[in-house]
């Protein structure tokens, strides 16, 4: 007798059934679940999936019974960056050039060649060296290490076919570090590259990059591979790099039930950093030009003072070329990952990927040399059924991961290239988090859709820190220990409404979490290794109002309103030239605001695109305490039997720094799309971004900017020849020669040595060790051939 099962479904054992019951009982009626399990009854396409698309993390089969809520985002503020028009038409350098075309995100300069520092609703904002308050995903696998760092230079934008940005609190979905939102990066697979392709990028200040991706699909096996190297001068002095990246996806499917996918990216950076200047160094040397030596360095040129013995005393101010300043990093990512269909319904997932991040960074003051490896770990189950006779997807996972810091700090000596002074600091520390999720997402009506999730999650952290100082009495050595531990527990709550196929309104309530990492607590106020153990757990609550209207195929708008309140929100700033960022909490601050994006093909050929963003972050509970040694008499040795002050200063309606308040990016172009100039195609772009306070008693801004962008760009297929297909493009970036700043490290406010009271925006506007000056006008050109 034939079987009843569905085509390719698989064979139910005791053990399945056991297995899918103990999973899925939180998120469906039992009863349901155990007919729809005997049956194998294969329910109707559910009318609750996302807004960010339908296709699986590259596998070349179909996505399984039941394709992951990550994949179909429900309820989410998500926006989706294509390929065509971002990607696949100009030479995208860094990811920030692509990102700024969702709503909500930030961009910042990083650290030399490609770095760039995301925030998403300016919850990193402040932040000039690592990613954090978000979760990073390539095909699936996280990239955000289990300290809630995240890094680009690892990330080449011409390697991914779609970006799902998920804007606003989303720890429910993604655990620990989501409190700004996620991003998921989704490669090209084989079977959209079907070939291979080369490619080659030259511009402005040495620019070149040389990239090449292949791949195909040949019966259960999928194979895309990217790899690439870019190099330049940069347009400051002392800005030259090189990176290399390569980026594989592989994945085999033996039967139509179990899918394998193995994930490789390794990256490799060299890197000079320019100093960062002071706001008032920026307005007379942008470009730090004319500053290969201190002794006859240009006006505006940035002088960091390292210890001329290496451990105390007198420091020698240096150049950026005198004192070596660079990065040489390296990040490598193993991941796999296996997919079960237990039935024609359910899904299971299990992967496991390994990811090392070695660095050497001898910039500034000090010099970071260190290696952290970690492990991550994810099993989830996914299940399309009913619930009380209403169609749901159920989903629950457990996470564990950790990661092993090893790091040791040196002053930086003078002269001779990275020359390393003193050791300064040792830390060891282990970082981990184990957690469970669930979710359920429920068709109520026609109409109607909920969803409702929780995550709970426990962080532990142990470590000590050494840390040496030195004197003409000798070195003296001081023990930080810490064995902290954070429970948190995240939930949320969504309702989706469709009155009919133009209109979707939405409502989301959900919470977010972001625990110290171990290196925070390891760097005190003063810029240098030490205790800062106190920290808390930063926690958000946030409220989300929308409405999407798409009335036609040529034309879709999206506006979004947010507010969210924190409690103990983490920031970061600059104690001064050269020194280490440290960490704060602030009691309370609310963030809110107003999210837009239209996409509008208003006539044949033309597109016009707009993303704007308003954002209002201020404190509503933090009391700052500042702190000086007086000089009294004046010129006599501070601190040395002397009198001090100690002032605290209410922050409460101040806005929190390094977060503008309004951003716009605005596109219009033309594509011809018939006739012997098909395939031609050019636009003009404008990114517009607000000024921002740098420093908490809000009396100095970074200055606001419009920079405008020109592209023209061809492709056209080719015959009677090897290559299949031509793409050119040329792009003029920042048409109108824009002197502006890309990145500016918030600055701790000071008392005058003087008199006691606070300084004013003069002395933060001549405190060196902020800014990084945006690009001027350069030209970037490029082509790529298909075969």
């Amino acid at each position: 007798m034939p079987s009843s099962r569905p085509p390719h479904a698989p064979r139910r054992t005791g053990a399945r059934r056991a297995i899918l019951a103990l999973a899925v009982l939180p998120l469906s009626g039992a009863d349901a679940l155990a007919q729809a399990a005997e049956d194998g009854v294969t329910l109707p396409e559910l009318s609750v999936v996302g807004e960010a698309g339908r296709s699986g993390f590259g596998v070349a089969s179909s996505q399984g019974s039941a394709p992951s809520v990550i994949e179909q985002p429900v309820g989410q503020v998500v926006t989706q960056v294509g390929r065509s028009g971002t990607i696949g038409d100009r030479p995208a350098t860094d990811i920030g050039s692509v990102l700024v075309n969702s709503p909500g995100v930030t961009v910042r300069q990083g650290n030399g060649a490609r770095d760039v520092v995301i925030s998403i609703r300016g919850n990193n904002a402040r932040s000039t060296g690592v990613t954090k308050n978000m979760v990073v995903l390539e095909d699936g696998f996280i990239l955000t290490q289990p300290d809630g760092a995240s890094r680009f230079d690892l990330v080449d934008p011409r390697a991914y076919s779609r970006i799902d940005v998920f804007r606003g609190p989303q720890s429910a979905l993604f655990g620990n570090y989501a409190t700004g939102g996620a991003l998921a990066f989704r490669t090209r697979t084989g079977r959209e590259i079907n070939g291979y392709e080369i490619g080659t990028d030259a511009g402005s200040f040495g620019y070149l990059s040389n990239y090449f991706t292949v791949g195909g699909a040949s019966g259960p096996v999928e194979i895309s591979l990217f790899a690439s190297d870019a190099r330049g001068n940069g347009y400051q002095d002392h800005s030259s790099y090189d990176t290399q990246t390569i980026n594989l996806l592989a994945s085999y499917t033996p039967t139509p039930d179990n899918r394998f996918t193995l994930k490789v990216i390794n990256n490799q950076v060299n890197a000079d950093l320019p100093a960062r200047s002071s706001l008032d160094q920026f307005g007379i040397n942008p470009y730090q030009r004319g500053c290969a030596a201190a002794a006859t360095a240009a006006p505006g040129c940035t002088l960091t003072g390292l210890f001329a013995n290496g451990a105390y005393g007198t420091r020698i101010p240096v150049t950026a070329d005198e004192g070596g300043f660079g990065r040489k990093d390296r990040r490598t990512i193993v991941a796999a990952r296996w997919e079960h269909d237990i039935d024609a319904q359910t899904t299971w997932r299990t992967q496991l990927g390994f990811d090392e991040r070695n660095f050497n960074q001898p910039f500034y003051t000090t010099s970071s040399r260190g290696s952290y490896p970690s492990w991550n770990f994810l099993t989830d189950l996914t299940r399309r059924g009913d619930l009380f006779g209403l169609p749901a997807v159920g989903y629950v996972a457990l996470a564990y991961n950790t990661i092993d810091n090893h790091i040791t700090t040196y002053n930086r000596a003078p002269y001779g290239g990275p020359t390393l002074g003193a050791l300064i600091g040792e830390q060891e520390a282990v970082q981990s988090n184990l957690g469970g999720r669930a979710r359920t997402e429920v068709a109520l009506s026609d109409q109607w859709t909920g969803v409702l999730g929780i995550a709970a999650e426990n962080t532990t952290i142990t470590g000590r820190n050494l840390a040496y100082g030195y004197s003409a009495a000798g070195r003296t050595t001081t023990l930080a220990t810490t064995d902290r531990s954070f429970l948190n527990v995240a939930p949320e709550l969504a309702l989706v409404y469709r009155p009919n196929a133009a209109w979707a309104f939405r409502g989301r309530v959900a919470t977010g979490y972001t625990t110290p990492a171990a290196s925070n607590l390891f760097i005190t106020p003063a810029g240098l290794p030490g205790s800062n153990t106190q920290l808390q757990t930063q926690e958000n609550l946030g409220f989300d109002l929308g409405a999407d209207w798409t009335p036609t195929e040529n034309l879709r708008l999206s506006l979004t309103g947010f507010y969210e309140f924190f409690r103990n929100e983490l920031v970061s700033q600059s104690p001064g030239a050269g020194f280490l960022s440290y960490t704060f909490n602030a009691p309370a601050s609310e963030h809110r605001g107003i999210e837009f994006a239209a996409d509008w093909a208003f006539s044949p050929g033309w597109r016009a695109v707009a993303a704007y963003t308003f954002d209002d972050q201020i404190y509503t509970k933090y009391t700052e305490q500042l702190s000086v040694c007086l000089l009294t008499p004046p010129l006599s040795p501070p601190c040395s039997g002397m009198s001090s002050v100690t002032t605290r200063f209410d922050r409460a309606g101040n806005a929190i720094p390094g977060v503008p308040a309004h951003q716009l990016l605005a596109r219009i172009g033309y594509d011809q799309q018939t006739g012997p100039l098909a395939g031609l195609g050019a636009y003009v772009e404008a990114v517009v971004q607000d000024g921002f306070f740098i420093d908490n008693a809000n009396q100095l801004k970074a200055p606001g900017y419009t920079v405008v962008n020109a592209n023209v760009h061809y492709a056209a297929d080719l015959a009677g020849g090897y290559a299949k297909r031509i793409s050119l493009y040329a792009e003029v970036r920042n048409v109108f020669d824009e002197t502006y700043v890309s990145s500016a490290q918030n600055l701790a406010n000071t008392l005058s040595a003087t008199n006691g009271s606070q300084n004013g925006a003069g002395v933060l506007a001549s405190t060196p060790g902020s800014v990084f000056a945006g690009a001027p006008r350069n030209v970037v050109a490029g082509m790529r051939l298909s075969f």
